[in-house]
């Protein structure tokens, strides 16, 4: 796939076990923080796409045919290679995305591995259902009737991924739908694909059938649309942007087909008096450098009551402060660069609007002093209200907003005044207090003085912040239809 010595790599589409050369060339992969060149993705036309829809339709009916055990093998051995590679591939993950070393490797091909020997466990296809007699059968006279429930693959899946971790989201889509007998059409975003690129490799050299997986790529709106439109696409799993997930809803709406939608966030962590301040804001901190703040679960709204406030303001500056900023490949980096200069000035843009509209920046707001690079400093927005934009909107960088409340039923109000209910966050001594709260939000998921995971509990959003769950077994709920068989016993 080489274009020669000293030349970036070409990558080529994946498309019914073949690897082709793109229709419409290929687009530059930029290092987000040298600037320079990765590599060369390939751009698909809207006829490769759908391509890549019909090649998995073709291998559907072989592959949800095989069994459980099988497609486990195959999930296994993936991650097996994805174990034996972690260093190279993790060397790309962070030229792609700008993620540090240690993120590249432990949260991105790491979880990837993870995540693909998760799915390699069977779980049980079938439930049975207690027997019911039936008092008015069909034929006038009582009967049992015994009932099972089966899941089944929903068919062909478009994957639509996000750029912030081109290892652990696509693991997480394609892993759970091919255990459930699912083929999948795989769309990254176009600023980190060539991951996607990687991991299809593994998978074919796991012993994945052809067509079984398929990647397509491409800079504009045009790959997406054809991997959702294509009539060939029973679903569609998309993690990205509330706007973009709403597009993509209209056109799955059109046709009846499945959503998976893990969308926008903007999270609340509500302190009160008497938490753990030191242990609130070394979780609220990892907004900073998690990513560099490009991460939808990150606690970037907090709420202290204000007998805290003034020192939970103090400790996330200092907090903020102390974090090293630079080369993500640098031994001791914590906060790597965002993944464009679009994004970069994005980001930049909401620190100036939060000026304007009456924040004071405690640290932060100036671009560091480096040569090159996607870089924006560790920023504290205080004195917030709950009606600035800043405050409502996500910005998906290292950027943190502070605004005091009163009491809990004023913590609840204020965490619950967003379009956005992903994952909120609750710190308390008090635990019952902090459960209780917890149960009011209106948000998928509530840490409770923590910002850790349980990588088996349910994940997704209400409002607009997605539909539907996944991880764990849940997503194997997610890429699967209940069917029910029922008989007269």
């Amino acid at each position: 796939m080489s274009a020669g010595a000293g030349s970036p790599e070409r990558q080529r589409l994946f498309i019914g076990g073949s690897w082709v050369e793109p229709d419409d060339g290929h687009h530059e992969v930029i290092d987000p923080a040298t600037e320079g060149v990765v590599g060369l993705a390939p751009e698909a036309s809207r006829d490769q796409v759908h391509a890549a829809a019909a090649a998995a339709r073709e291998a559907l009916g072989a592959w949800s045919r095989t069994s459980p055990d099988e497609r486990a093998a195959v999930l296994a051995r993936t991650a097996e290679l994805i174990r034996a590679r972690l260093v190279p591939y993790a060397d790309l993950a962070g030229a792609e995305s700008g993620a540090t070393t240690g993120t590249a490797r432990g949260m991105q091909v790491g979880v990837a591995a993870a995540r693909f020997q998760r799915y390699a466990r069977p779980e049980p296809a079938e439930e049975p259902i207690a027997p019911q007699v039936n008092e008015a059968g069909p034929f006038g006279r009582a009967a049992v009737m015994g009932a099972l429930a089966v899941r089944q693959p929903v068919g062909v899946v478009t994957c639509i991924t996000s750029y912030n971790n081109p290892w652990a989201n696509p693991a997480g889509k394609i892993a759970p739908a091919l255990a459930m007998g699912n083929t999948v059409v795989v769309k990254p975003a176009p600023q980190d694909p060539l991951s996607v690129y990687r991991m299809a490799e593994a998978l074919e050299e796991a012993g994945i059938p052809p067509g079984v997986v398929n990647v397509v790529s491409g800079t504009g709106p045009r790959v997406g649309e054809a991997a959702v439109d294509s009539p060939d696409v029973d679903m569609v799993s998309f993690t990205g942007s509330t706007a973009v997930g709403r597009r993509i809803a209209e056109v799955c709406g059109r046709d009846m087909k499945r959503q998976l939608m893990e969308l926008g966030g903007k999270g609340a962590a509500i302190v009160f008096d008497d938490a753990d301040v030191p242990s609130a804001v070394a979780g609220i901190g990892t907004t900073f450098s998690f990513y560099s703040g490009q991460i939808c679960t990150a606690p970037t709204r907090v709420l202290a009551q204000r007998g805290v406030y003034d020192q939970v303001v103090t400790r996330l500056a200092a907090y903020a402060d102390r974090l090293p900023v630079g080369d993500p490949r640098a031994r001791g980096t914590v906060v790597g660069p965002v993944i464009s200069a679009a994004h970069r000035d994005r980001v930049e843009a909401y620190v100036d609007l939060g000026r304007k509209e009456g924040a004071r920046v405690v640290t932060g707001g100036e671009r560091p002093p480096l040569d090159r690079g996607f870089y924006v400093a560790p920023t504290l927005l205080a004195d917030c209200t709950a009606d600035m934009r800043v405050v409502r909107e996500e910005i998906f960088g290292p950027v943190v907003v502070v605004l005091p409340f009163d009491d809990e039923e004023d913590a609840v109000r204020l965490a619950d005044a967003t379009d956005y209910g992903l994952i909120d966050y609750v710190w308390s001594g008090d635990v019952a207090r902090a459960f209780r709260v917890a149960r009011r939000l209106r948000a998928g998921g509530v840490g409770v003085n923590t910002v850790g995971r349980n990588m088996e509990a349910p994940f997704g959003g209400f409002k607009k912040s997605g539909v539907g769950r996944d991880v764990g077994s849940y997503a194997l709920h997610a890429y699967s239809e209940l069917q029910a068989i029922v008989w007269a016993g």
